[in-house]
C-alpha cells in the first residue's frame, strides 16, 4: 500500500512547472493586451496542472503494466515498483483527468464550446502517449505532441479563453514554453535511453542517439532564448528580462554536454522544469508591468 508521501512522488511534483508556466506565459500577453481575467486564468491552470498529474499516472499505469519500468533509473513509479496496483494508479489517472475535464467545461462554456473538443484531444493525447495498444510515445513522437499540447494549445489557450482573439506574441510565447517543455522530455528520455532500447520503447532519443539527442536537448534552450527574443519584439523590450531564464538553463545543459548518464540526469530534469518556470515569470512580469 503506497503512502500519501509515495503517491505524492508518483505524481511526478518536479514536472508541475511544465503545466504552471504556460498558463503564466498566455496570462502575461493577456494582460499586456489589456486582455487579462484573472478567474479564467485560474481554470485554465487547474486544467493544466490536473492534466499535468493526469499523465504522469497515466504513463506510470501503462508502462508499469508494459514492464517499461522493471529496471527503472529515475523517480519512484507506483506500478513499477509494485507499491500501488494498477487499477489504483488507472484510477488517480482518471480523477485527475475529470478535475481538467469539469474546469474546461466551465471555461467552454463562459468562451466558445469548441473547446470541449480541443480539451478532449488533450487528454487523448495524454492517455494514449503511453497507453493503448499503439502508444505514440514508443514510436517516437512524444516531444512533438508535448510541443503542441504543453506549448501551442496551453499558451495560446490561456490567451484565447481571456482575449478571445489571435494573438502573434502569444505563439511566439508558446514556442519558448513548448521549446522547454520538450526538453525536460528529451532529458527524461535520455537517461532512460539503455532501459527503454532494451523494454522496446522506441522513444525520439532511442531513434537519434545519445550524442544527437543531446544536441537536440541544446537547440530547444536556444529556441527558447529566441522566442523571449521574439515576444520581446512584438510587446516591450522589458520582456528580454525573460533571457535570465538562461542562469538556470545553462547549467543543465552543460550538465547535459558533458555525457552525464543515469541518475547523474535527474538533477537536468529539475533544473529543466525550473527555467521554464524562469522563463514564463521573467517574460509574463515585464507584459503585465508594461500593460
Amino acid at each position: 500500500m503506497a503512502t500519501p508521501a509515495q503517491w505524492l512522488q508518483g505524481a511526478r511534483p518536479r514536472t508541475l512547472p511544465a503545466a504552471v508556466s504556460p498558463v503564466l506565459a498566455g496570462t502575461g500577453v493577456a494582460a499586456y493586451d489589456g486582455a487579462a481575467v484573472w478567474w479564467k486564468a485560474v481554470l485554465a491552470l487547474i486544467v493544466a496542472l490536473a492534466l499535468q498529474v493526469a499523465v504522469n499516472y497515466a504513463n506510470d499505469y501503462s508502462d508499469g503494466i508494459r514492464g517499461t519500468d522493471d529496471e527503472r533509473v529515475g523517480p519512484l513509479r507506483l506500478t513499477g515498483s509494485r507499491l500501488a496496483t494498477p487499477g489504483a494508479v488507472k484510477r488517480a489517472a482518471f480523477a485527475a483527468f475529470a478535475v481538467a475535464g469539469v474546469a474546461g467545461i466551465v471555461l467552454a462554456a463562459t468562451t466558445a464550446w469548441w473547446l470541449v473538443a480541443i480539451g478532449l484531444l488533450c487528454i487523448l493525447a495524454a492517455w494514449y502517449y503511453t497507453g493503448g495498444s499503439r502508444p505514440y510515445g514508443y514510436a517516437g513522437l512524444g516531444e512533438v505532441v508535448v510541443f503542441v499540447f504543453f506549448g501551442l494549445v496551453a499558451v495560446i489557450g490561456t490567451y484565447y479563453v481571456q482575449a478571445e482573439r489571435w494573438s502573434w506574441p502569444a505563439l511566439y510565447a508558446a514556442v519558448g514554453v513548448g521549446a522547454l517543455a520538450c526538453g525536460l522530455l528529451v532529458a527524461n528520455n535520455l537517461r532512460d535511453i539503455p532501459t527503454d532500447t532494451v523494454a522496446g520503447k522506441l522513444t525520439l532519443a532511442v531513434r537519434l542517439g545519445d550524442g544527437r539527442t543531446r544536441a537536440l536537448y541544446a537547440l530547444l534552450v536556444l529556441a527558447a532564448a529566441a522566442a523571449v527574443v521574439a515576444v520581446a519584439v512584438s510587446t516591450t523590450w522589458w520582456a528580454l528580462v525573460g533571457l535570465g531564464f538562461l542562469l538556470v538553463a545553462v547549467p543543465a545543459a552543460r550538465t547535459v554536454a558533458s555525457g552525464a548518464l543515469g541518475p547523474a540526469l535527474i538533477p537536468v530534469l529539475a533544473g529543466t522544469g525550473r527555467a521554464e518556470l524562469v522563463w514564463a515569470v521573467l517574460v509574463a512580469v515585464p507584459l503585465v508591468i508594461a500593460a
